[in-house]
């Protein structure tokens, strides 16, 4: 009887490992496929940076920098901003933690006439945790330029949940430019199907990344902005 007692414990307990090994197995692929994730994503990062680096002295004193994360990455600015001279600064994946990391060199090392900023979507949980920062050291570094701060776009698909977020967040992000003096550019009410209360289906290829149409949109609120503050500086 006793015998029987401790095979029935062993199998058990061999059980339960093996119960155990096939519930953690998923969470080993996950993170490992998440540090697989990060790691491309930093090497994303720092080959950018190298990029604008090695862009900045051609570049020096052009019209508009961009920055921002992947929305910004994505937008062909040369071919829709062809009046001005521009520079792309944006990095998909980026936060407002890294784009204050590498103000020196996206931004304050080619001294644009102005700064257009859109970026929040990767951390809109805890942006402001820093965003206001970004805002005095654009204040610091760049005294002459002028910064146009553009409001979160609207999401759609599994990620719609976020915008009323989104539009929580675009309140703060106007208070700030208002506060700094800084102009804000409102470009989520432009891309928002008020049926739906989501980022339009002709305007995205993903529920949150622009189709061309959506960066024709975006750019049609945003040049005569761009004319206006740049006036005085042809």
């Amino acid at each position: 009887m006793r015998k029987k007692i401790i095979i029935v414990t062993v199998v058990a307990a061999a059980l339960a490992l093996v119960i155990m090994f096939l519930i953690l197995i998923p969470t080993i692929k996950s993170k490992r496929e998440a540090e697989e994730r990060a790691k491309i994503a930093a090497e994303y990062y720092n080959d950018k940076v190298e990029q604008f680096e090695k862009e900045n002295v051609e570049k020096y004193g052009v019209d508009v920098a961009f920055i921002g994360d992947s929305l910004t990455d994505g937008y062909d600015v040369a071919a829709y901003y062809p009046e001005f001279s521009v520079v792309n600064r944006g990095i998909g994946g980026d936060t407002t933690w890294g784009v204050e990391k590498r103000l020196k060199t996206s931004l304050y090392d080619v001294n644009p006439k102005v700064v257009v900023m859109m970026i929040g979507s990767n951390n809109w949980r805890d942006m402001f945790d820093n965003y206001e920062r970004i805002l005095i050291s654009l204040k610091e570094n760049l005294p002459d330029s002028k910064i146009v701060l553009m409001s979160m776009p609207p999401v759609a698909g599994k990620i719609a949940d976020r915008n009323h977020h989104y539009a929580f967040n675009n309140v703060k992000i106007k208070l700030l430019a208002e506060k700094y003096s800084y102009t804000y550019v409102d470009v989520h009410s432009k891309l928002l199907d008020t049926n739906t209360d989501m980022l339009r289906d002709e305007y995205t290829t993903d529920g949150a990344h622009f189709t061309p149409l959506g960066y024709e949109v975006i750019t049609s609120v945003l040049k005569p902005v761009l004319f206006e503050l740049l006036k005085n500086e042809q």
